[in-house]
C-alpha cells in the first residue's frame, strides 16, 4: 500500500515536531518514540490520521500504532523529513528509562523482578486456597474441617500444602534468580544465594520472635562478634539488597579478572562477599527496616481500617494506571511471611471486580457494536483477575465508569478492613481470589463481592443512559454535540473503525498469488496448539483495543508456529517473534509471538520461512524458546490479527477455546463478492 507522505508529516508534528523527537523507532505494529516533552502529543490530530490505527504512553514510550507491513514505510518515511537517525529498540527504551524519575524507576525495577515470579506464587496462592477448603473448620461441617471428618482427605491435604508452600518457603531463591537476573548478574549465583538465606541450619525468620523472648537465638561467635545465626525466609528486603551487590560485584569481577581463572575467582569471591554481608550486615538492617514497615502498616490498618480500605480500596484502579501496583505485591509477600496473612490483596480483587462491573454496564450504555462487544469480553477477564483490558480499552476511555468502580471498590476495601478480611496467599484477582481468603472471612468476602458487582454497575447505567439522553437531545436542538461525543470518543481511546483508503486502486487481488480459485470465505486453521481466547484478554492495549484490525490469541501450550493456510510468506520480522502471510485473495494475515518480545531481538526464536516464500497449510514457520521468553518477563500469549485496512474484507468471526494446530479454524473471513 502506497502512503501519503503528508499524512506521515502529520504524525511527525503531532508528536511535536521533529526537534521533540529524542529517539525513534519501531517494530511490528508501532511507531515507538522517545519524546522531550510528551506534553506536546497533540492526540486529535493523530486520531484523525488515517495512517493512525492508536495511540498511548508506556514506560517513557510515546507508541502510535500504524499496522503491520505498513509501520515499515512510515518509519523509513519519518526518518527522511526528520533527518533523524536510525535507533534501536534498546536505544529508545535507555533514552526512555532516563525519563522515568526516580519512583518511576523504583517501581520499574520492582515490577521487573516479580512479575517473572508471580506464576509461582500465584500457583501456590491458588493451591493454598484448595488446602484452606479442606482444613478450614466450619466451611462445610459445624466447628469441624473436611479432613476431620473424614481423615483419609488428610495425607491428600498434607501433600497439596506441601506443594503449596514450597514456593514460599523458598522465596529468596526465586527473589534471588529474578533480582540478580535484572541487574545484571548470573540468575544461578542468585538462586544459591536465595538459598543460603534460608539454609535449614540457620534459625527460621518465623521462630525468631519465640526464640527471642525465650533467649535461644543462636549465634556465630567471629573472633568476639557475635552474629545471630536466623534465616530469612518470608522476607523481601535482605535478598534484594544482597542480589544488587552480588550482580554489581560479578559484573566487576568479569571485567578484571582474566578468562583462565574466572571459573574459580568470580563466584566463589562473589558468593563469599556477599552471603558475609548479608548475615552481618545486610540481613540484621533490612530485616529491621522490614519489620518497621510492617508494623507501620500493621498500626494504621489496626488504628484507622476504614480509612485504610476506603484509600486503598478506591485508589487500587490508579496504581494500575501508573502502574504501581506492581510495588504492592512486595508488600504482600513480606506481610505473608512475616504476620502470616495480607490485608492488601483482598482489596485488590474486589478492585478487579469492580472495574469489570463497570465495564459490563457499559454494554448497557453504549450503541456502536465493536465497542459493547469488547464491554462484554474485557469484563469478563476483569472478573479473573486482568483488568487493563477493561480499564484502558473502555473504562478510562468514558472515564465515569472507571470513577464507578473506584467508588464500589472503596465501600468494599471498608467492609473489608472493618471486618479484618485476610489473604493466606498472593492468588488469582478477581472473583477467583476468594480462594486465597481465610475461610472464616468467605462470609464478608462475598458480601464484598456484592457490593462492588452491584454499585460499580448501577451508577454506570444509570449516569451513562441520562449522559446519553442528554446527548440524544442535544443532537435533536442541532448542537452536534453527540458527533462531537464519537469524535472524542475515538481520541480518547486510539480505537478506529474506518479503514485507510490512501491507496487510490482498492485491493482485491495480491499480485503474489499462490492459486487461481475464488474464495469467498477463509478459515483460518490455529497456527499454535492452546487456548484460543479473545484479542481482549492480550495485556497490551494495541491488541486488546483491536487497534490493528480483529483477531484472536492463543496461549500457547507448545513452541511451534505452522502456516495456517497455503500462503506466501509475505514478510518476516528482523527479530524473528513475527511473521505475516498472505493468501490468494490478498488477505494478509499477522501472527505474533508473545508481547514486547521484540525486545529479545531474535533469542529464543528460530524461523523456517523467508520473506517471498511459499508455505503449505500445516507448514513450520518458526519455533520459540518458552523460558527464554517466561524469564524475560514477556507474556507468552500470541495475537492473530487480520491487518485493519484489507478492503476484501467483509466481516471476522472469531472462535475461543481448545485448538491444535493446523486442526481446528480460530477465525473465519468473509470476504466481499
Amino acid at each position: 500500500m502506497a502512503i501519503d507522505k503528508k499524512q506521515v508529516e502529520e504524525i511527525v508534528r503531532a508528536v511535536g515536531g521533529k526537534e521533540n523527537i529524542e529517539a525513534a523507532t519501531h517494530c511490528v505494529t508501532r511507531l515507538r518514540f522517545a519524546l522531550y516533552d510528551e506534553s506536546k502529543v497533540d492526540t486529535e490530530s493523530l486520531d484523525q490520521n488515517d495512517l493512525v490505527k492508536g495511540q498511548f504512553s508506556s514506560q517513557g514510550q510515546f507508541q502510535v500504532v500504524i499496522g503491520p507491513g505498513l509501520v515499515d514505510k512510515v518509519y523509513d518515511e519519518m526518518i527522511q523529513i526528520t533527518g533523524g537517525d536510525r535507533s534501536s529498540k534498546d536505544d529508545v527504551k535507555a533514552v526512555a528509562g532516563k525519563k522515568q524519575n526516580p519512583i518511576q524507576r523504583a517501581i520499574k525495577t520492582l515490577s521487573d523482578i516479580f512479575i517473572p515470579i508471580l506464576p509461582a506464587i500465584i500457583t501456590a496462592g491458588l493451591l493454598l486456597g484448595i488446602n484452606n477448603i479442606l482444613t478450614g473448620p466450619g466451611i462445610f461441617f459445624d466447628g469441624k474441617s473436611l479432613v476431620d471428618v473424614y481423615p483419609a482427605w488428610k495425607d491428600l491435604a498434607s501433600i497439596i500444602n506441601t506443594i503449596a508452600s514450597t514456593a514460599f518457603t523458598f522465596l529468596p531463591a526465586l527473589i534471588g534468580w529474578a533480582a540478580v537476573k535484572r541487574f545484571g548478574g548470573s540468575p544461578l549465583l542468585g538462586i544459591v544465594l536465595g538459598l543460603i538465606l534460608v539454609h535449614p541450619d540457620l534459625l527460621s525468620a518465623y521462630g525468631y520472635a519465640d526464640a527471642v523472648n525465650n533467649g535461644t537465638v543462636p549465634t556465630w561467635n567471629l573472633f568476639g562478634w557475635e552474629i545471630e545465626k536466623i534465616g530469612y525466609q518470608g522476607q523481601v528486603l535482605p535478598v534484594l539488597v544482597s542480589a544488587y551487590l552480588l550482580a554489581k560485584m560479578e559484573i566487576f569481577l568479569n571485567k578484571r579478572v582474566h578468562d583462565s581463572i574466572k571459573l574459580l575467582v568470580v563466584a566463589p569471591v562473589t558468593l563469599l562477599i556477599t552471603g558475609f554481608l548479608a548475615f552481618t550486615i545486610i540481613g540484621p538492617v533490612t530485616f529491621a527496616i522490614a519489620n518497621a514497615i510492617t508494623s507501620g502498616l500493621i498500626y494504621v490498618y489496626d488504628s484507622y481500617a476504614a480509612l485504610g480500605g476506603l484509600i486503598y480500596g478506591g485508589l487500587y484502579a490508579l496504581l494500575v494506571i501508573t502502574g504501581m501496583h506492581h510495588t504492592f505485591l512486595a508488600v504482600d509477600v513480606q506481610l505473608i511471611g512475616s504476620q502470616g496473612g495480607t490485608f492488601l490483596w483482598p482489596m485488590l480483587a474486589l478492585s478487579n471486580i469492580a472495574q469489570g462491573s463497570a465495564a459490563l454496564a457499559m454494554m448497557l450504555v453504549l450503541r456502536e457494536k465493536k465497542m459493547r462487544g469488547l464491554a462484554a469480553t474485557s469484563s469478563v477477564s476483569a472478573f479473573l483477575g486482568v483488568t487493563e483490558p477493561a480499564i484502558f480499552g473502555v473504562n478510562i476511555r468514558y472515564r465515569y465508569p472507571f470513577i464507578f468502580g473506584m467508588v464500589g471498590s472503596a465501600i468494599g476495601g471498608v467492609l473489608l478492613t472493618m471486618n479484618n478480611v485476610q489473604a493466606t496467599s498472593i492468588g488469582v484477582g478477581g472473583v477467583p481470589g476468594f480462594l486465597s481468603i481465610f475461610p472464616n472471612k468467605w462470609g464478608v468476602f462475598f458480601i464484598g463481592m456484592a457490593i462492588v458487582l452491584v454499585v460499580p454497575f448501577v451508577l454506570t447505567v444509570l449516569f451513562g443512559r441520562a449522559k446519553m439522553k442528554k446527548e440524544d437531545r442535544s443532537e435533536s436542538n442541532g448542537t452536534g454535540t453527540e458527533s462531537k461525543a464519537v469524535t472524542s470518543q475515538s481520541a480518547s481511546g486510539g480505537v478506529s473503525t474506518s479503514t485507510t483508503n490512501t491507496d487510490s486502486n482498492q485491493r482485491t487481488r495480491s499480485a503474489a498469488q499462490v492459486g487461481n480459485e475464488a474464495v469467498n470465505t477463509l478459515e483460518i486453521m490455529a497456527p499454535l496448539t492452546g487456548q484460543a481466547v479473545s484479542l481482549e484478554q492480550v495485556p497490551d492495549p494495541a491488541f486488546a483495543e483491536k487497534q490493528m484490525g480483529e483477531g484472536v490469541a492463543i496461549e500457547p501450550s507448545g513452541n511451534v508456529v505452522v502456516a495456517p493456510f497455503d500462503a506466501q510468506v509475505a514478510h518476516v520480522i528482523k527479530s524473528k517473534h513475527a511473521v505475516i502471510l498472505e493468501h490468494a485473495s490478498g488477505l494478509q494475515v499477522l501472527i505474533h509471538v508473545g508481547i514486547n518480545t521484540v525486545s529479545l531481538k531474535g533469542e529464543g526464536f528460530n524461523m523456517h520461512v523467508e520473506a517471498g516464500e511459499h508455505v503449505k497449510a500445516g507448514q513450520k514457520l518458526l519455533e520459540f524458546d518458552r523460558k527464554v521468553i517466561e524469564d524475560a518477563g514477556y507474556p507468552l500469549i500470541t495475537p492473530i490479527i487480520i491487518p485493519d485496512g484489507q478492503d476484501m474484507v467483509e466481516r471476522v468471526e472469531v472462535t475461543t477455546g481448545d485448538v491444535t494446530s493446523n486442526q481446528n479454524g480460530v477465525l473465519k473471513v468473509h470476504l466481499k463478492g
